[in-house]
């Protein structure tokens, strides 16, 4: 498509002579400007997918994928409606849970935190828990007053594996004395650290029957988590749950319980996408402007080709070659910063932080510990495209031009 002579002059004019230095500087700020482009775009839909799937990982690693519960008040016969779920097709784990919110206090700290009564089982089952314990273990937790709590609550209150953490419930009981609230000192098992800084900071787990005494919720629980076999199911699943349950039970899935977050999420990932695309589109009309320069000073050259013999289409190549240069090699080093950055991620934000003395990632503010970043191929491959489109279509008009140009008219005043 391209021979080797129009390789050869579309080369020698991207190295401007002194005289061309003004264009020379365009041209390199137009590869700038595209390299930053493509490599900013990467980086930051690598770190949105990368905050989603870890935020989802999260959340649906420690939440049931569609929750049941009863249409007024408890859910008692809670192992008969279990029973009754288990065969449906899709369902891969019921999880009998007590959820409340309670004060923890130890040291004379306090602290707002979420009670969740479960079982021992159903606790070591739940791989995002079991799987980053970081101190004791779930040994001693079935049917003992003992706890797991998150290791930002156990530090914000001063605790270690095997103290004792006082939890105080706001529905407490009217006596003589008046209303007083519903107190007890459980011993600490273990703590966990998932790496979300609502959960580390929050949680405690407490046995199940232990819950159900210290709520008074008798034989009776909050509702039945359900976890599938796949998330993206819990809306297909439900009409069959609501089929097995029958009447009375109320149901809803993980993204009516989070639509707002995610959809927040989603919104926000599509508008850094179109803000971030512009940065290379405005270095692909940098491109028309160096090449429009370019030609106006390479008319006696184009000339001279034209009397030699070069065809219109020969010059038009010539100065694509030059523009379309200048975007590929800048998305093609781009792409190689951008994946780079990527793959060290942590380690730029630690050094940074070290450099600076400050914390660019705050836990309490972001929900995660660290900077998430995942790499979608297809999206590198679309970003890639995108630049190398835009570049493409910016080469068009100047290399026309360029072929349009009279040779008479260009030598007439040489």
């Amino acid at each position: 498509m391209f021979s080797a002579i129009e390789w050869m002059i579309a080369g020698r004019y991207l190295r401007a002579r002194r005289q061309e230095g003004f264009i020379s500087v365009i041209a390199i700020f137009s590869f700038l400007g595209i390299t930053l482009g493509v490599a900013t775009l990467i980086i930051v839909m690598a770190v949105m997918n990368g905050f989603r799937h870890e935020l989802l990982g999260r959340i649906l690693g420690l939440n049931g994928h569609v929750m049941v519960q009863a249409a007024v008040g408890q859910l008692k016969n809670y192992d008969a409606v279990k029973a009754r779920i288990r065969s449906t097709d899709g369902v891969v784990r019921i999880t009998p849970i007590i959820e409340g919110q309670v004060m923890a206090t130890a040291n004379q700290v306090a602290s707002g935190a979420m009670v969740r009564g479960i079982r021992a089982d159903d606790l070591g089952a739940l791989q995002v828990v079991a799987d980053n314990i970081v101190a004791g273990s779930l040994g001693d937790f079935e049917n003992s007053k003992h706890v797991v709590i998150g290791n930002r609550l156990a530090r914000k209150l001063g605790l270690m594996v095997g103290d004792k953490i006082t939890l105080i419930s706001p529905k407490g009981s009217a006596t003589a004395f008046g209303f007083v609230p519903r107190m007890a000192t459980y011993q600490i098992a273990a703590t966990f650290s998932i790496g979300m800084f609502e959960y580390d900071s929050t949680f405690v787990f407490l046995p199940l029957k232990q819950a159900q005494t210290y709520f008074r919720f008798g034989d009776a629980v909050s509702g039945l988590e359900v976890m599938l076999d796949h998330p993206d199911r819990a809306l297909a699943i439900r009409p069959s749950l609501s089929s097995a349950l029958g009447p009375g039970y109320r149901l809803f899935d993980w993204q009516q319980a989070n639509s707002q977050f995610f959809t927040a999420l989603k919104v926000e990932r599509n508008v850094m996408f179109l803000i971030l695309t512009l940065i290379i589109l405005v270095a692909a009309f940098n491109i028309v402007s160096s090449l429009i320069m370019l030609v106006k000073d390479k008319g006696r050259n184009i000339a001279i080709l034209r009397t030699m013999g070069a065809t219109r289409g020969t010059v038009m190549r010539i100065f694509f070659l030059a523009g379309a240069s200048i975007g590929a090699v800048g998305t093609a080093v781009g792409l190689g910063l951008g994946l780079l950055f990527c793959t060290y991620i942590e380690n730029i934000q630690h050094w940074l932080e070290s450099l600076t003395g400050t914390e660019l990632w705050s836990a309490e503010i972001r929900f995660l510990s660290n900077i998430p970043a995942e790499v979608d191929p297809i999206e590198v491959a679309v970003v890639a495209a995108i630049a190398l489109v835009l570049t493409f279509l910016a080469t068009l008009y100047p290399s026309w031009r360029a072929s349009r140009l009279d040779p008479v008219e260009a030598l007439r005043y040489e």
